[in-house]
């Protein structure tokens, strides 16, 4: 970008059929002449262009004229202007080789005309015979044929026919087709079609680098969109100006008390317009709802996108949001009272991952009932519509609405490293249908952290700032070739993103956007809207209230209750774990130990110990299996939900009781009903007692 002498900003553009040309601040192309410049300057312009060929044709007639006072009758002037006639044509004919075929010859036809007459009249005089007729129809004709080439070439009314080759023919094009390009503020669309039988629209995405470089653009700038119904057909997108590198933070939520099917407003395109991004579907629009992917480097601003995304949840009247977070909720803890349940990483999150596995069907359940095939706002509202009833008579049944759920992941890869790569699967799968949103965030989604299962079933992706060989990790191949490439930013453009997500106009995948900054001024404000959320926004309905309870128990505790620290429990360690999903019922550790043995008889004398204290002896077997089960109820008042051998390790420290002992006691306690396996071996979701009994 530059600027003219009087303060302007000039572009280069691509506009007029193909023709690079210089776009002004004042909205004029090089050689138009402002409104002010009056008839006589504004024909003046027009004209010039199309005066080249007559001053050519003039300079014929008065180089023959001046030629035959020295050369007329010179037999060795002949010789010589005839040699200089045909090699000047020989050389036009191989000049003309790198250009069409029908420039060429109109190019050789010119030079061989002009020149054979040039010699007739140097050595016989311009008035002699046929020349003066000669020169007076030819040079006319000669002069409009190339006026003729020049307004066909800039022919608005033809959009099918190709217009300047200079720029495609230098990235490989030469034979495509532009039509009449359409000028936007910042944005020039023009359609594209490549030469049938020869090229593709894959020709054109391989070519569009080069296509920036002779624009002097970024590369991001610069994108095609095919035309779904060609191979061949398209429309080229060219955005000279990167309208995001001025930073736009925070004012608020956009839709304050409104629905969450409607639209998030997470930042804005590099041509202004807003990014917007739905959860829910909509049936009326044909819509799924979507589960998202939030990828990007470190300090490509994951945070702040997933503080952009939160705040608008929070800002809904109809929605629940669970986040799991292993960094303690660093970016996100001023929003912690409007979140309905929020877990640290480690065994709180095998928590919440059991949970939100036992609400999918019990939610999926209730809509079914109530004559909902998805979640739609009137889900959300206390069942008055007849419509919707579950009750066998058809009246209506008055049942308290479930709000829509957003299930968030945060640094999903240590969760994934701790589950299993497909922990979310299932969910992923199983849970649109249940009006129950999945959101993993993490940096690198490639397949050796998240499966290929759970990657397909996460339909939108916000891909920021990355390393550009995790490209095709975060988006499709389509929309690669379509020019968008978070590589080019790393992590020097904190908020650059592309987002790919039903809803929005497939030509928008390819565009740049940028998030919404958040500074320190936002604290306070998310605080407030933390507080509506907890005032105003969705309580758990008894369903999913119900279905996490009976999974979580006391870990679970809903938006309603005061919020000190979300939770106490610490990570659990990488070592308790194990990604071989459903494995033996027993802690591998343990397994060359024999869990029957007998145990030492206890000493005279001794008192039966209690959990948490030292007896000093060895319980007898019932003795011992009656503090396991005191255990177990300790565990679940505490809200720790999910145990393995490990957790035991202190307790049979002070009960003199080995791990093979308590690994044989678990897999009793699961055939009992009180455990239930999860997705990783050696580790048990307590059921609660309740539930149990």
């Amino acid at each position: 970008m530059a600027r003219n002498s009087n303060g302007r900003v000039r572009h280069t553009d691509f506009l007029d059929n193909g023709l690079v040309a210089e776009y002004r601040g004042d909205g004029l192309l090089p050689g138009q002449s402002p409104a002010g410049g009056g008839v006589g300057g504004y024909l003046l312009s027009r004209a010039m262009p199309h005066l080249p060929p007559w001053l050519a044709a003039a300079g014929i007639g008065i180089a023959g004229g001046l030629g035959s006072l020295k050369w007329e009758e010179s037999a060795a002037a002949g010789v010589g202007l005839t040699l200089a006639s045909v090699m000047l044509t020989g050389a036009t004919w191989w000049m003309g080789k790198s250009t069409t075929a029908q420039r060429r010859l109109h190019s050789a036809i010119t030079v061989a005309s002009a020149s054979a007459w040039t010699t007739a009249a140097c050595l016989a005089g311009p008035t002699a015979g046929p020349l003066p007729d000669l020169y007076m129809m030819g040079a006319p004709a000669l002069a409009l044929s190339w006026n003729i080439r020049m307004i066909l070439r800039r022919n608005h009314e033809a959009p099918g026919e190709s217009g300047d080759k200079g720029l495609l023919e230098k990235v490989g094009l030469a034979r495509a087709q532009i039509g009449q390009a359409k000028v936007e503020p910042n944005r020039v669309t023009a359609p594209l079609a490549v030469e049938a039988g020869e090229q593709t629209n894959d020709d054109v995405s391989k070519a569009l680098a080069r296509i920036a470089s002779a624009l002097d653009l970024p590369t991001s700038a610069v994108r095609y969109q095919p035309d779904p119904d060609s191979s061949r057909r398209g429309e080229l997108v060219i955005v000279p100006e990167d309208m995001l590198a001025q930073a736009a933070y925070w004012e608020g939520p956009s839709n304050l008390g409104g629905s969450i099917a409607d639209p998030l407003v997470i930042g804005r395109y590099d041509d202004g317009s807003p990014m917007y991004l739905w959860l829910p579907g909509d049936p009326d629009a044909g819509r799924n709802g979507t589960h998202v992917l939030v990828a990007g480097g470190t300090g490509s601003g994951k945070g702040e996108t997933a503080l952009n995304l939160q705040t608008e949840i929070l800002s809904r009247r109809d929605v629940l949001l669970w986040l799991s977070d292993p960094k303690m909720f660093q970016d996100f803890r001023p929003l912690l009272p409007g979140i309905d349940w929020a877990a640290e990483g480690g065994t709180p999150t095998e928590v919440m991952v059991e949970a939100i596995q036992a609400v999918i069907p019990a939610r999926t359940r209730w809509l079914g009932q109530h004559n909902y095939r998805q979640w739609v706002p009137a889900a959300a509202e206390v069942q008055n519509d007849p419509k919707h009833s579950c009750r066998p008579d058809g009246r209506a049944c008055g049942c308290p609405g479930t709000p829509y759920l957003v299930a968030w992941m945060e640094e999903a890869a240590s969760t994934l490293r701790a589950l299993g790569d497909d922990a979310f699967t299932g969910i992923a799968q199983e849970a649109r249908s249940a009006g129950v949103s999945l959101i993993v965030s993490l940096q690198r989604p490639s397949y050796d952290q998240m499966s290929t299962s759970t990657r397909a079933s996460l339909p939108s992706v916000i891909a920021l700032g990355c390393d550009p060989r995790d490209e095709s990790f975060s988006l499709p191949d389509t929309v690669l070739d379509a020019g968008a490439h978070p590589g080019a930013w790393g992590n020097r453009r904190p908020g650059y993103c592309y987002l790919v997500t039903p809803g929005i106009d497939e030509t928008r995948y390819a565009s740049p956007g940028r998030t919404w900054g958040f500074g320190r001024d936002a604290i306070s404000r998310m605080e407030v809207l933390a507080d509506w959320a907890q005032r105003n926004g969705a309580e758990a309905d008894p369903v999913t209230a119900g279905a996490a309870s009976s999974v979580a128990g006391n870990a679970y505790t809903g938006r309603s209750l005061p919020y000190g620290n979300p939770t106490a429990h610490t990570a659990t360690d990488e070592d308790d774990m194990d990604d071989t999903g459903y494995g033996p019922l027993v802690d591998p550790e343990d397994d060359h130990i024999d869990p029957e043995a007998e145990l030492p008889e206890p000493e005279q004398g001794d008192d039966a110990p209690i959990f948490g204290q030292d007896s000093g002896r060895k319980p007898k077997p019932d003795e011992a299996r009656r503090l396991f089960a005191q255990a177990l109820e300790e565990f679940e008042r505490d809200g720790h939900m999910v145990v393995g051998p490990k957790d035991f390790n202190d307790w049979c420290d002070r009960n003199q009781l080995s791990r093979p002992w308590v690994s044989a006691r678990l897999k009793e306690a699961y055939e009992d009903g009180r455990l239930e396996p999860t997705n990783t071996t050696g580790r048990w979701r307590i059921v609660p007692a309740l539930t149990a009994a």
